[in-house]
C-alpha cells in the first residue's frame, strides 16, 4: 500500500468478536484504540470469571462454550474477529502436535468454520495470534494451512513477529497473522522481506519465502519502540519481609542446591550486594534432574501456565547478606502483561497465574491496533465500508 491511511478519521464502528477470549486482555489492548467487544466466546468458565470482574456488561455478550458447538447466526457483524486459539499443541514447551490433529490448536478450526458460515457476513478483518512454534510445528505445514484457509475465505494475509519485552519487562514474542479482505490489487509481498528483524526474524522470512505461492499484503508498519533491558523491580509487589509467601530457609537453600553452580554464583554475588536486586527463575527437567534456572538480567522470562509442560515462575529477592526466594504473585503477572493495577483479581492464585499467563500483552495489542488494524479499516473497500458501517 503506497498510502499512510492513519490519515483518515474511521468511517465505521470498530466493532470486534473475540474468539478464545480468556481473562480479555485482547479487548484491553483494542478498546484503547477504539475498539468495541459485541461478541466474546471461551470455553473457559474459570477465564470467564476472571473476565467478567472488569467487564461486568460482559454477560450480554459472552458465550461460554467449545467454539465447534457455537450457533453462526448468533453471532453479531463485526469489522474485526480476533483469534487467539490455544497454543499448547504448537508450543516447544507443549507437544507440538499441531495444528491438524493437536487436541487443543486444532480449536482454529472452529474458527474458521464461524467466518466459514458467516458467509459474506464475515468480518473484512481477522486478527490471529500464537506462539512461534506455529512456525515450525509439523515442518512448517501448520502455519501454511493456517494461511491457506484464510485465503480461500478471501483473506489476504500479512504477518509479523512482536515481543512484549518492548512494552514490559517481560520476554514475550508472538506471531501475528493479519487477514484482510481487499482488492487483489493491494497484493504484495515484496516489501514484506524488507522489514526489520524487529517484526520479522529469520525464521519468519522463511516461512513466508516457503509460502510466496499464497495471498498477501503487505501493510506498512513503522518499527515498534526498542526491547527494554530492565524493569523487572518496578513491577515487583511490596510484600512485608515476614510474610508467609516467602519461602524457608530450608527451601530457599533446597533450591540453590538445584542451580548450576554459575547460577549459584550468580546468586551469591548479588546477595553480597548492598542493595536489593530481583530476578526470575524457573525449575526445569535437565540430564534426569531438576535444575532452578536464574535469568542474568531485571526482566522476566515469558509467563506460562502449568498446562503443556511449563510452570510457574520464581522470584528472587537479593542483597544486603541475605537471600529470599517465593513463587511471583498474580499481581506481577498482571503488571508484566501491561494490566493496570485497578484490575480487580478475586480469583485463586493458581486460577488467576493461569489466566495470566496464557493471555497476550496488552499494550502490545494497543500498538498493533493504532499501527495495523486502525489504518486497515480505512484501506477497505468503500462497498465493504458501506456494508459495515
Amino acid at each position: 500500500m503506497n498510502t499512510d491511511y492513519r490519515a483518515y478519521p474511521h468511517s465505521l464502528e470498530l466493532t470486534v468478536a473475540e474468539y478464545f477470549a480468556g481473562i480479555g486482555l485482547v479487548r484491553m489492548g483494542l478498546e484503547q484504540q477504539g475498539w468495541k467487544v459485541v461478541f466474546a466466546n471461551d470455553i473457559s468458565l474459570k477465564k470467564f470469571e476472571m473476565y467478567r470482574t472488569f467487564y461486568p456488561a460482559s454477560y450480554d455478550h459472552y458465550v461460554i462454550d467449545d467454539v465447534f458447538h457455537l450457533i453462526p447466526r448468533n453471532i453479531p457483524t463485526t469489522v474485526l474477529a480476533t483469534c487467539s486459539f490455544p497454543c499448547i499443541d504448537l508450543s516447544l514447551a507443549g507437544n507440538m502436535n499441531g495444528i491438524i490433529d493437536g487436541k487443543h490448536s486444532s480449536a482454529f478450526w472452529g474458527f474458521i468454520r464461524m467466518l466459514e458460515a458467516q458467509g459474506s457476513n464475515a468480518p473484512p478483518l481477522v486478527l490471529v495470534e500464537n506462539v512461534p512454534g506455529w512456525l515450525l510445528s509439523n515442518k512448517g505445514r501448520d502455519f501454511r494451512v493456517t494461511v491457506q484457509a484464510l485465503n480461500k475465505l478471501g483473506y489476504a494475509c500479512d504477518v509479523f513477529t512482536l515481543d512484549a519485552l518492548r512494552f514490559t519487562p517481560q520476554s514475550r514474542l508472538r506471531v501475528f497473522l493479519v487477514g484482510a479482505k481487499l482488492p487483489r490489487s493491494f497484493s504484495e509481498l515484496r516489501l514484506i522481506p524488507q522489514r526489520s528483524s524487529s517484526l520479522l526474524p529469520q525464521q519468519l522470512k522463511k516461512s513466508i519465502a516457503a509460502n510466496i505461492d499464497l495471498h498477501w499484503f503487505q501493510t506498512r508498519i513503522p518499527n515498534p519502540p526498542p526491547l527494554k533491558t530492565h524493569g523487572l523491580a518496578n513491577i515487583i509487589e511490596q510484600i512485608d519481609q515476614s510474610d508467609e509467601r516467602w519461602w524457608s530457609e530450608s527451601e530457599v537453600q533446597r533450591h540453590l542446591n538445584m542451580m548450576a553452580e554459575s547460577h549459584r554464583e550468580r546468586v551469591s554475588i548479588l546477595a553480597n550486594e548492598p542493595r536489593t536486586t530481583y530476578r526470575t527463575f524457573y525449575r526445569r527437567r535437565r540430564e534426569d534432574q531438576q535444575r532452578a534456572e536464574v535469568r542474568d538480567d531485571d526482566i522476566s522470562g515469558c509467563l506460562r501456565t502449568a498446562v503443556g509442560g511449563s510452570g510457574k515462575q520464581f522470584l528472587i529477592q537479593a542483597g544486603h547478606g541475605q537471600i529470599k526466594m517465593r513463587a511471583m504473585t498474580p499481581r506481577e503477572y498482571a503488571r508484566l502483561q501491561g494490566v493496570p493495577d485497578h484490575y480487580p483479581i478475586e480469583a485463586s492464585s493458581v486460577q488467576a497465574l493461569t489466566g495470566f499467563g496464557d493471555a497476550v500483552c496488552v499494550p502490545a495489542i494497543s500498538w498493533i491496533a493504532q499501527n495495523v488494524l486502525n489504518p486497515l479499516v480505512e484501506a477497505l473497500p468503500i462497498a465493504t465500508r458501506a456494508s459495515y458501517g
